[in-house]
């Protein structure tokens, strides 16, 4: 077969290419296509590179890509060291067992010899750990018996809670709806709104007293007692209620204040 170089030289030669044109083409470095031709395997990196090379540098030819890089393999490349050696008859009586006369094979424990005293080992290992660990209920012996099952022993929290301390305090605030008289006073007996009428929408002050006593003339009014709607029924006489922080009692009208 021709040269390896020569080949690719004519082939490159007969189809008038440049070797910048295949150098663009390939993305093979026109100094490694100059070795390939030349046959320098010395400036090229290594046969693994050359023989990508070839393939390439063959394939853009129209070449048989696979016949140059066989015969660059069979000229060029070395076997390996593996492929080299020597097979020693000795190490391969070695490995069937065969040796010389004077050869005797290593004796082996019997399985069940082995497993016994692997048992045995555990047995004497488990022991060990249950005597660290004792049994005599002390608090040290709880802890090391929970980390040994896998438990976690964990002491609940308690959680205070405090009471709310009751009110100490009473409040009233009026909200007229129409026309209508109010009369309040406190536990005491000191008026605080004296015998006024007040119109709808008029703005009337909370008031806020340990104990308040209110009479109201009709029940044109909204009252909210401690924050909460307080609903006033219709009367035909004067509407009357004694306040405290627990909440409000109807009064009747001979306790009812009158703000005289």
């Amino acid at each position: 077969m021709p040269e390896i170089g020569s080949t690719l030289r004519e082939a490159r030669m007969r189809a008038r290419i440049d070797i910048t044109e295949v150098e663009q083409a390939t993305k093979i470095r026109a100094k490694y296509l100059r070795a390939l031709e030349n046959e320098e395997w010395g400036l090229l990196p290594g046969p693994t590179f050359i023989k990508s090379f070839l393939r390439e540098y063959a394939d853009y030819l129209g070449l048989d890509a696979r016949t140059l890089v066989e015969e660059y393999k069979v000229r060029y490349e070395r076997p390996s060291e593996h492929e080299l050696a020597p097979i020693s008859p000795k190490l391969g009586r070695d490995r069937r067992g065969g040796g010389g006369a004077g050869y005797r094979a290593p004796r082996v424990a019997p399985r069940w010899l082995i497993v016994g005293g692997a048992l045995v080992l555990i047995v004497i290992v488990l022991g060990i750990v249950g005597s660290l660990g004792g049994d005599d209920g002390s608090p040290g012996s709880t802890s090391t018996a929970g980390q040994r099952t896998g438990t976690t022993t964990t002491t609940p929290r308690r959680t205070s809670t405090r009471a709310t301390p009751a009110p100490t305090q009473a409040s009233v605030r009026i909200l007229p709806t129409g026309t209508v008289y109010v009369c309040l006073v406190d536990g005491g007996g000191r008026v605080l709104i004296a015998g006024t009428q007040f119109t709808a929408g008029q703005q009337v002050p909370v008031h806020r007293a340990r104990k308040l006593r209110i009479t109201l003339g009709n029940n044109a009014v909204q009252l909210r007692v401690n924050g909460r709607a307080l609903s006033v029924p219709a009367s035909s006489t004067a509407i009357a209620y004694e306040i405290t922080p627990a909440g409000a009692r109807s009064l009747p009208v001979d306790e009812a204040p009158t703000c005289t």
